[in-house]
């Protein structure tokens, strides 16, 4: 055989087999990684060279050909790009895919929900039971909280606003409250600024009060801004407020779920039935619609309100003391009717 000949059948030799290794590359690149049923999870560590990722996936039986995965990120330059965190590796992922995915930052978004009407301290109990957070404020009381908030001397009462919020594993308490302390000031501002004309008092802060009671008043959204012209009328008059959730929020702990006559008679600073005007904070975490009811109230001359008693959880609006005593004797009959019935 000539040498041109040996020549060429090497070369063709070396063209099938680095075809091959094309093909077989190819089907691996782009077939499914052994996930299972379930999604697996991995996470990058700060720092963490890409072929440690690979081979720990490997280990664990995920990824095959772990050299591969890291040499073929390391000729793209993709090894450089990948971002630390924790992933979630669903079935069917590729590993085509999974370098996508770690090159996208695509980490696994945890979430926490602060409710409307919360306290600031069943805030801090539901930050406290999120395990994938890291917990930087376990200790320390409320001013010691404010203070890391950069918020020195505030009272942190009402000024976070509710809402779910999503963060990565790693994600601090402290930076929720950063996020939700910091939505709470753009809401604030955003309503003060669509206020009504004259209203019966003369400061955002004063109107997050207004509307943490408005809140803690009734769940009926279409009720808000009704019930914040009770409380409007009543501060426009110089009439007390005279608030069951504001009396029952300074009774704190000692609240057993039952408001006695003692704890109406009883002064202290969150007592509106002793006590003219607002309270000194708001009293629980107001929404975005108890906001915009505190700005903009239906006021229509009605100072009373008291529960009707129906599912709906509705109230009955009174401009008359008589006509709210009424209402009162009404609820009352519907009360006694329904306990009987149980």
């Amino acid at each position: 055989m000539s040498l041109r000949r040996v020549l060429a059948s090497v070369v063709l030799v070396g063209v099938v087999a680095c075809g091959a290794g094309y093909v077989l590359f190819q089907q691996w690149w782009t077939g499914p990684l052994h996930v299972g049923a379930q999604p697996a999870t991995v996470e990058i560590a700060r720092g963490e060279a890409l072929a440690a990722v690979a081979r720990g996936l490997a280990e664990r039986g995920v990824l095959e050909h772990p050299r591969w995965f890291s040499a073929y990120a390391r000729l793209r330059g993709a090894d450089a790009r990948v971002r630390a965190g924790e992933y979630a590796i669903e079935p069917g992922t590729t590993p085509a895919g999974l370098l996508r995915q770690f090159e996208a930052g695509n980490v696994v978004q945890h979430s926490v929900t602060i409710v409307e009407g919360w306290t600031f301290r069943e805030l801090r109990k539901a930050l406290e039971r999120e395990a994938t957070l890291d917990h930087t404020l376990q200790g320390k009381d409320d001013a010691a909280v404010m203070h890391a908030l950069g918020e020195d001397g505030m009272a942190p009462e009402g000024l976070f606003f509710p809402d779910t919020y999503l963060f990565s594993k790693g994600a601090t308490d402290l930076g929720i409250l950063k996020q939700s302390r910091e939505r709470m000031k753009k809401e604030l501002v955003a309503a003060w600024q669509d206020r009504a004309p004259d209203l019966p008092f003369a400061t955002p802060y004063e109107a997050l009060i207004v509307a943490s009671i408005v809140e803690r008043e009734t769940a009926n959204p279409a009720e808000r801004p009704r019930i914040a012209g009770v409380f409007a009328e009543r501060l426009r008059i110089g009439m007390r407020l005279q608030t069951d959730p504001a009396v029952i929020y300074g009774l704190g702990p000692r609240f057993d779920g039952n408001l006695r006559r003692a704890d109406l008679e009883r002064d202290g600073p969150y007592n509106t039935y002793t006590r003219a005007g607002l309270p000194p904070t708001p009293i629980a975490l107001p929404g975005a619609a108890s906001l915009r009811a505190a700005v903009r109230p239906q006021m229509q001359g009605e100072l009373y309100f008291v529960a009707t008693g129906l599912p709906d959880g509705t109230h009955h609006f009174s401009k008359t003391l008589a006509e709210h005593d009424q209402a009162v004797q009404q609820y009352l009959a519907r009360y006694r009717r329904q306990q009987t019935e149980h």
